[in-house]
Order: C-alpha cells, then structure tokens, then sequence
C-alpha cells in the first residue's frame, strides 16, 4: 500500500505541475517494447539475460518548458515487459511514469530530440508461462514496483515525435530469493502526437 500511495502522489505532482504552466503541450504516445530479464546469483547459471520478448507502450505525455530548448516531458504509460527463455516467457502489465529532461536542437523543418530520465514503474498484473504472478503476501513471486533510468534519442516533425530509447531497471524484481538479482531492460520505439504548439 505503502508503493501504490508513493505512485499515486507522484502522478499527482506531476499533473499539477503540468496544469500550472501555460506553454504546457499535452498528448498521447504509443510503441513497441522489446524487453529482457537480466538475472545474476542464481546457483548454477551465473549472470545471464533471457531472449527479447515483445510488448507495447501506450498513454499520455506533456511537455513543460524550462529554458530554449529545454524541456520536462512526464507521462503515463501502460507498459508490457517481460522475457523468453527455454524453459517458457514471462510477461509483465506496467503502470509507468517517465520523467525525462529533453533537449531538442532545431535542424530546419526538423527537430532532434536527446532526452534521459528516471522512470518509476508499478506491476499491475502478470503471467510466468500460464501461472499468474504474485505480487503481495509471504510467497509473493516478485516485486511490483521498479525503478529505473531511461535514455533516448529522436526527432520532432510537425507535432510528431519519433523516439527510440533504451531504459533499464535499477531495482530487484526478485522476491524472497537470497543472493538472485533479477532486472528489466527494455528498448523501445514509439510515436507521440503533441496538441498545440508550432
């Protein structure tokens, strides 16, 4: 509850702030993950990443003005990530927030977007093979929330942004587990249609 309640009023600042600034663009963003696990300090196996599983983003972005050509671009997505491996695929549902300071440098009629950034990221359901994953309780299979860091590079055409990034967790989805380390990275490709603005 403790994490749902630090999400919560994360998404409540951000909304607040993007309200209180005139300049702020609003839109809707969406894309496609490829995901992977990275595990380490499993007995017998080592360090190892699973095969790239395939997902999608999709939910809304603004955009506050800091400085020319600076930006605060906060969202709300909807994210799937999981994994593949020989022995099955795991998948996860994802509430996310990125929060990412963007740079954009005007090249003509074409913008050039750098932009990097934390992402704070809650699990809202999921599946290892055909058995649902626990999130809660004593026996809980993983953890739910997750942090982690995004960067990311694109362009601006008209109100259009075109992105690809590359975000990785910090945070141990694994649960109850001794020394096993388990983390998302995910490289994602999105489109993003701004409202107002040039």
């Amino acid at each position: 509850m403790k994490t749902i309640f630090k999400v919560l009023l994360t998404i409540s600042f951000v909304l607040s702030v993007s309200f209180t600034q005139a300049q702020t663009r609003f839109g809707i963003k969406g894309g496609l993950n490829f995901s992977a696990i990275t595990v380490s300090g499993e007995p017998g196996n080592g360090s190892y990443t699973s095969d790239s599983k395939t997902g999608f983003n999709l939910g809304v972005i603004s955009e506050i003005p800091l400085a020319t050509d600076f930006y605060l671009q906060p969202g709300l997505l909807f994210s799937t990530k999981g994994g593949k491996s020989a022995s099955g695929s795991s998948k996860t549902n994802n509430l996310e927030i990125p929060i990412n300071a963007l740079y954009k440098l005007n090249a003509g009629s074409v913008k050039v977007l750098g932009f990097a950034g934390p992402y704070i990221g809650y699990a809202l359901s999921g599946k290892s093979g055909s058995t649902n994953i626990k999130f809660s309780g004593d026996n809980k299979d993983m953890n739910a929330f997750d942090l982690g860091l995004n960067i990311g590079a694109g362009v601006e055409v008209s109100n259009f942004q075109i992105t690809a990034q590359y975000g990785f967790g910090l945070t141990n989805l694994a649960a109850n587990s001794g020394n096993l380390k388990s983390k998302n990275k995910v490289f994602g490709v999105s489109v993003a249609y701004l409202f107002g603005g040039k």
